[in-house]
């Protein structure tokens, strides 16, 4: 009798993907665009790369084993959250940095909420803001791309650090950026956010193998695009379509809007909010790149809505199998 059997009413939906094969998978689509951060940037971006991961992977280890929990690493969600924080991370930034925010990603964010399901905002930008907000200086201090790079594309490039994510801040000012830089990924900034054109790639074979559903991702650009638009019209900048396609490529939007913002734990579960989730994340990112002082925001509004998301599923669950709409308002109205 010490075989217990789960008894549970249909439906019963059995699949054979895993935590861990959705997590490989992701893994997967993103290394294209980590490799082209280790070309772009260097041996150090390598580092750094390596070490975030490791020690997300670490942390959790740790703490599963201090707090006598089952051991958790094996599904790879730590490993992707180190490998996103990282992927967030200026090249030539010092190594206990991107260390200290994934402890922080992994304990805090996470396992003190519960673990893997239980976290209420992505524990790699949660943990990238706690960066921001505690080494602002050295997280906002971008490197141009190297030698090599600019050589491939016989474009001349610079070796001095600058101050502030360049391309983003030309565009913040009005002033067109290489589109094509942008969408190939000749330009400075984090290690993972750089090539557009790798990060999409990415998010459709996401798409393609069904690990992700296109509408988060497809709103959340085209509401930005299209508040960008009319906002550059508005603004008389010269070729406004060709500015939008240009911040739509420019800064950390394409690799949230495709690996971030959809999100399975952070992210809502019924279309309907997910559209929802979706477009408001589009109008934050505008009000934030366009409207607001900072030329960035993907970040922010991204860990904004995930704290609204149980608000915005609560408003748009559907009702119980037989009971229509008008009853369960009326059952409300009841109550009250």
């Amino acid at each position: 009798m010490d075989n217990k059997y789960q008894v549970s009413v249909s439906p019963h939906v059995r699949d054979s993907i895993t935590t861990q094969k959705i997590m490989l998978m992701v893994i997967g689509a993103l290394m294209p665009a980590c490799i082209f951060g280790v070309v772009n940037f260097g041996l150090h971006a390598l580092l750094i790369l390596i070490i975030t991961p490791a020690a997300a992977v670490a942390s959790e280890y740790i703490y599963e084993k201090l707090m006598h929990k089952k051991n958790t690493v094996g599904d790879l969600s730590a490993c992707l959250t180190g490998l996103l924080l990282a992927m967030n991370m200026p090249p030539e930034i010092s190594w206990w940095i991107p260390v200290l925010g994934a402890i922080f990603a992994i304990i805090v964010v996470k396992q003190l909420y519960g673990g893997l399901g239980q976290n209420f905002m992505n524990p790699a930008l949660g943990a990238r803001c706690f960066l921001l907000i505690a080494f602002s200086d050295r997280m906002t201090t971008y490197y141009p791309t190297n030698g090599f790079i600019n050589t491939l594309w016989n474009v001349e490039g610079t070796t001095d650090a600058l101050s502030g994510a360049t391309p983003l801040a030309y565009l913040k000012l009005g002033q067109h950026f290489d589109l094509k830089a942008l969408f190939l990924g000749n330009v400075g900034g984090v290690i993972g956010e750089t090539s557009a054109l790798l990060l999409l790639a990415g998010g459709l074979f996401l798409v393609c193998k069904k690990i992700i559903e296109i509408r988060i991702p497809a709103v959340y650009l085209g509401s930005f695009a299209v508040l960008t638009l009319v906002t550059s019209v508005v603004r008389g900048y010269n070729d406004p379509l060709i500015f939008t396609l240009e911040e739509l490529c420019a800064g950390g939007l394409m690799l949230g809007a495709w690996f971030m913002a959809t999100d399975y734990v952070t992210s809502p579960v019924t279309e309907k909010a997910q559209y929802i989730y979706a477009l408001l994340l589009g109008i934050l990112t505008w009000v934030f790149r366009l409207i607001g002082i900072s030329s960035e925001g993907v970040s922010y509004a991204i860990i904004f809505m995930n704290c609204l998301v149980p608000l915005i599923e609560n408003y748009t669950k559907p009702p119980a199998f037989g009971i229509s709409p008008e009853k369960k308002s009326a059952g409300k109205e009841e109550k009250s």
